[in-house]
């Protein structure tokens, strides 16, 4: 009988040890986390953006075209970030002008463009802080500086003229390319015009800009970018009939960019 009120005892001292520590256990994680939300709260009223993991998209606007890119970040201090990028724009060429068919309801004809030409950029970016917000409602500064591998996809351009007392479609490089030059012209190309015969030139490019975030809150990305894109190919880009030929472009670009942080 002793035996078993001693086992009683002991085991009733035992849960009462560990209770004991539970509760100081569960009393020093809540503590821990009071920590962190008075912390993170003085962050957000000093603006001072603190993150692990962001997302963000865009749509950028260049000075020879625009686009939309995706981009997902991943912090490696309070001050530097590593931005994962994909980008895909349409570059049109300086020479490039429109011409409507005033007696037929088609789309419009650019005159000797040869190709359509849709950069697509996979690449990273380094992200530094050069000035936090001064408050919640300021403005954050982060310069970026990357690059990556570009491919340069040619979607020929194609014009609706008459064959053999058909409208057909022809492009530059068909046996039909004198056609293609003189007409008669009825139309443009469709979006659906072209991809069948699509061509691939790689490439590398360069990304440096300046970033401005306005949000009002830290978990949030509402920001203005504006840079500039230097891309070489592997070799000349035809974009115009009869113009220079090139493989290195160079161009500015303003970027709208909203998403959030983690």
């Amino acid at each position: 009988m002793k035996k078993f009120t001693f086992i009683i005892v002991a085991l009733l001292f035992c849960f009462s040890v560990q209770a004991q520590e539970s509760g100081s256990s569960r009393k020093v994680r809540k503590e821990e986390k009071r920590k962190k939300i008075d912390a993170k709260i003085k962050q957000e009223e000093e603006g001072v953006i603190v993150y692990k993991k962001s997302v963000a998209g865009g749509v950028k606007l260049t000075s020879d075209g625009y686009g939309g890119f995706f981009e997902k970040g991943i912090s490696k201090s309070v001050k530097k970030s590593l931005l994962f990028q994909l980008e895909i724009t349409e570059r049109n060429h300086v020479k490039e002008e429109k011409q409507s068919n005033p007696f037929n309801f088609s789309a419009p004809i650019i005159y000797g463009k040869q190709n359509f030409f849709y950069p697509i950029k996979l690449g990273m970016q380094l992200q530094v802080l050069l000035g936090n917000k001064s408050s919640k409602n300021g403005v954050s500064i982060t310069g970026n500086l990357g690059g990556g591998l570009v491919l340069g996809l040619l979607r020929p351009y194609e014009v609706e003229v008459q064959k053999n007392g058909e409208n057909t479609f022809v492009r530059y490089d068909s046996p039909d390319s004198l056609l293609f030059l003189s007409g008669p012209y009825f139309g443009g190309p469709g979006f659906g015009q072209g991809w069948k015969n699509l061509k691939i030139t790689p490439g590398i490019y360069i990304k440096p800009a300046v970033r401005f975030d306005y949000g009002k809150f830290n978990e949030m990305i509402s920001a203005i970018e504006v840079g500039v894109m230097g891309e070489f190919y592997s070799k000349k880009i035809p974009q115009m009939v009869y113009q220079k030929q090139q493989n290195f472009f160079f161009s500015a670009y303003v970027a709208l960019i909203i998403g959030r942080r983690k």
